[in-house]
């Protein structure tokens, strides 16, 4: 497996096959967990097409395993960056972390695709809230990888 991310939150593997590995770690990371899980599975079931899909997923050990969607890109424009996390925002989520390094491009499907959904708003009323460290507004407080 190939490192893609070590940071203070998570630690990021792509396998042989494409699959992504990920174990979470550090401040609040059950939440963060858990939260990833839930926004990957809400978008899955309103079939989003560009964002990762959810294969494994251990609570016990905060480990997830996820789909690829592609390389990290180094640069897009503001303009298209808004525009992907509005197209986002179409299937009821709001990325909470709408920078580059949370884009990526996939050759297969010809477009840009998001990752990351550790802080993200499912905007739905009435759906379960995000666990209370994730609605806190001083989550900006944490490290950006």
């Amino acid at each position: 497996m190939q490192e893609a991310k070590n940071t203070g939150r998570a630690t990021v593997h792509i396998g042989y096959d494409g699959r992504v590995h990920k174990r979470f770690r550090g401040p609040q990371a059950r939440e963060r967990y858990e939260n990833e899980v839930r926004v990957l599975r809400y978008l899955e079931r309103h079939k989003c097409p560009f964002v990762p899909r959810v294969i494994e997923a251990d609570d016990e050990s905060l480990y997830l395993v996820t789909s690829n969607c592609g390389a990290r890109v180094d640069h897009v424009s503001d303009g298209k960056k808004q525009q992907i996390f509005a197209e986002l925002e179409q299937y009821g989520v709001q990325h909470d972390d709408a920078e580059v390094r949370n884009i990526t491009y996939s050759q297969q499907m010809g477009r840009f695709c998001v990752i990351d959904f550790e802080f993200a708003t499912i905007l739905e009323p009435g759906y379960p809230p995000p666990p209370p460290m994730l609605s806190h507004p001083n989550r900006d407080a944490y490290p950006k990888d």
